[in-house]
């Protein structure tokens, strides 16, 4: 497959013609598919009523099927189309929080074929803060169902060239519209209880959604299911956002134990033979002997944390590491969905010193 590369300017309007969001949009309504920027990552776009265009983008990712896919929509209009009972709860958070980096989860209408939902008996739903997602749904004018455009277990694309990396040859077309401003997916929240749940950590807190709409609970699945367990959201059942190197998270008391313990291990594994890399902060960069040191950003902006995760992960990659030690972000906030990141990038491997 020839895939088609194209540039879309980010601050485009309704009013704009656009030869590459028409080329887009026709692709859509073909039931091909389209990789396109959010604010939150590049999304792996098709009709997410026509169980083909589902079916392409489980193919195209080498995605399990299980794993259910979000539906993006440009309208609150759209929503009941997709969702059979939609709580008073749901319409308070989409006032504050839509558009925006925010999902959530509904009991599906029958129009929503099972191999968008991963054959569960819910939809989750959301929609984009990013021009160029709403004029491509708007102007394709049909619902798109998109997880991160990346091959399923790497880490998640915040620039047209991870796409280009992981998809091309695959997908029909990649629309570039920059970098994505978060670099982290939608926050997930279960909206089919009485108590919405959190099934994915984002930009938008537990603090910030119960200042909306009071208790939120934070499902446990989100330090790791069982691997019998079915998904209820993406990104809860399998390994996600991995680099190629085997990856180990740091933690301890103290900065100092922390710097000591990843130095000792760099040592060994240099000692085997193996190309070692570490996922710094800016403050203990220069601290640390290994082959790559990679700064990710200041522990004081989590939102540059965040942003730069991802393409430091897959920078590891294009550096050819074989093993990468990391340092801990555990805390509240959007740190909680930093470390829910890294611990499924690492496969839960965490070293207590």
């Amino acid at each position: 497959m020839n895939t088609i590369i194209a540039v879309a300017e980010r601050d485009i309007t309704e009013e704009q013609p656009s030869q590459a969001l028409e080329q887009a949009a026709g692709i859509l309504k073909q039931g091909g598919l389209v990789a396109f920027p959010t604010e939150t990552v590049y999304g792996l776009g098709g009709d997410a009523l026509r169980s083909e265009a589902s079916e392409k983008i489980y193919a195209a990712k080498g995605r399990p099927s299980d794993n259910p896919l979000i539906v993006h929509i440009a309208k609150e209009e759209d929503l009941q189309r997709l969702a059979r009972e939609i709580p008073e709860k749901a319409y308070q958070l989409m006032d504050v929080f839509w558009p925006g980096p925010m999902t959530m989860i509904f009991y599906k209408q029958p129009v929503v074929p099972d191999s968008t939902t991963g054959g569960l008996d819910t939809v989750a739903v959301r929609m984009p803060a990013h021009n160029v997602a709403y004029e491509l749904i708007r102007r394709s004018g049909i619902l798109i169902a998109a997880p991160s455009a990346n091959l399923s277990g790497r880490p998640s694309p915040t620039s047209a060239d991870h796409v280009r990396e992981d998809l091309d040859g695959r997908i029909d077309m990649i629309l570039d519209g920059g970098d994505c401003r978060y670099g982290i997916e939608s926050t997930i929240v279960d909206m089919t209880g009485e108590i919405p749940v959190i099934l994915r950590p984002g930009y938008i807190t537990k603090e910030m959604l119960e200042q909306v709409i009071g208790t939120v609970e934070v499902d446990p699945g989100i330090s790791g299911l069982l691997p019998e367990m079915k998904p209820k959201a993406p990104g809860m059942k399998y390994t996600h956002y991995a680099p190629k190197g085997i990856m180990y998270i740091v933690e301890g008391d103290s900065r100092k134990s922390v710097i000591r313990c990843i130095n000792r291990l760099v040592r060994e594994r240099q000692a085997a033979g193996c190309r070692v890399g570490v996922l710094a902060t800016r403050y203990n960069a220069m601290a640390y002997e290994a082959d790559e040191v990679l700064v990710v950003g200041d522990r004081s902006d989590e939102l540059m944390i965040s942003s730069r995760l991802y393409r430091t992960l897959r920078e590891f990659d294009q550096r050819g590491v074989d093993y990468i030690y990391s340092e801990s972000f555990a805390g509240s906030g959007l740190g909680r969905a930093i470390m829910n990141r890294l611990l499924k990038a690492a496969g839960y491997r965490v070293i207590q010193v």
